[in-house]
């Protein structure tokens, strides 16, 4: 079922030169209109939750929020998952979700390139390290490259990454360590307007991701799936 928010923006789209249009950002339009196509294909229960995946599976939820997708991944598949979240509000949400779930563990840190002491802008499920706003907290990032060999892990059968523009830091390490490899499926969500040049450094980091992975379906700049090439 469409939410009201799908619902308003798909107005949004096609209605553009309504009464409503001038009092729109237009950002919010462009995203509007790229949003539009995910939201009929009905993207949010259909793209990100289809993967071959089963008990045995291993997940990443790279900027997991309050848990919402983790929450559902598990009730789908009940593969082990780890939530990444470094913000102390959104993780204590989703840690107390997940409490009494094993296969679903939460750390209270972001995975990035390289681990770190970082400031993030707080903007509810937009807050990015690369915000302009004032209202600012501490973080802390982790090493991907890092984290995965401290916790022994050689296959990861999906990565999401949702992380407001750090995902292009990210991604480069990871490919840059041969990492990519170990990943069956990278689900990410690239960012451009608080990023200088995202369309290029996209563009760079697909043509790299596609020597070793298959593009399974893309909406530019809200959600695409690379899956490892047999």
């Amino acid at each position: 079922m469409i939410t009201l928010l799908k619902r308003i923006l798909l107005k949004l789209v096609y209605w553009i030169d309504s009464m409503m249009a001038p009092t729109i950002d237009a950002n919010e339009q462009l995203q509007a209109q790229r949003c539009a196509p995910w939201f009929k294909a009905n993207g949010d229960e259909t793209h990100r939750l289809n993967y071959d995946l089963n008990e045995q599976s291993v997940v990443f939820d790279i900027g997991g929020y309050k848990g919402e997708f983790a929450r559902e991944l598990f009730c789908k598949y009940g593969a082990t998952i780890f939530v990444f979240e470094p913000i102390k509000e959104f993780y204590a949400i989703a840690e107390a979700r997940f409490s009494n779930n094993t296969k679903v563990k939460v750390f209270n840190y972001g995975l990035g390139a390289i681990s770190s002491k970082a400031f993030i802008t707080l903007e509810d499920n937009s807050s990015s390290l690369h915000g302009k706003g004032n209202n600012k907290v501490e973080i802390e990032i982790k090493s991907f490259n890092d984290f995965i060999a401290e916790q022994n892990i050689t296959h990861i059968d999906l990565a999401k990454l949702n992380i407001e523009g750090a995902e292009y830091e990210l991604l480069q390490s990871i490919i840059d360590a041969n990492n990519r490899v170990k990943i069956k499926n990278i689900q990410v969500q690239f960012h451009d307007f608080v990023i200088e040049n995202a369309k290029e450094k996209m563009n760079a980091l697909q043509a790299q991701l596609s020597t070793t992975h298959a593009l399974t379906y893309q909406y530019e700049f809200v959600w695409e799936n690379w899956q490892l090439k047999q």
